[in-house]
């Protein structure tokens, strides 16, 4: 697929810089004219992989988190969000619904959230080097067809 547009962002993982990613991703995916459900679903998947790599990947430490957000012919959006910290260690388990490595307060349904709202989710990770995060989502648009 060629890509139509697309947009680069790096940030320190602190909890405060999660709405503005999210934010950030749904001002640009704009220009694809979403549905409200879309954008909903795009800025959920944003949340909770950086909110994944703030809790999980960095832990009690500050990082950086790189966001990459490419728009592609045919009305797909591709998000990448890649962070450089601990890594998952069993990637299988980690995407089981209810496991988390977080205190009780976490959930575990993050990548269960993401899988539900993304048509494709890739998520590669090494263990002391850290873990990227691939969302690809078709955006029909308000007109229900393939946007402009």
């Amino acid at each position: 697929m060629n890509v139509k547009n697309q947009m680069m962002i790096r940030f320190e993982s602190r909890s405060v810089n999660e709405a503005f990613a999210r934010m950030t991703v749904a001002a640009f995916v704009s220009q694809l004219d979403p549905t409200l459900e879309e954008l909903g679903d795009i800025k959920t998947v944003v949340s909770e992989a950086v909110t994944n790599a703030i809790v999980h990947g960095y832990q009690d430490k500050v990082g950086y988190i790189t966001m990459t957000v490419r728009l592609l012919e045919g009305g797909y959006v591709e998000i990448k969000v890649k962070d450089s910290g601990c890594g998952i260690a069993d990637i299988e388990q980690a995407r089981q619904p209810l496991f988390t490595t977080g205190d009780a307060e976490r959930s575990g349904m993050g990548f269960t959230i993401m899988e539900s709202f993304s048509d494709k989710l890739r998520i590669r990770s090494t263990v002391g080097r850290g873990t990227t995060v691939t969302m690809l989502r078709r955006i029909a648009g308000r007109g229900g067809e393939e946007p402009v």
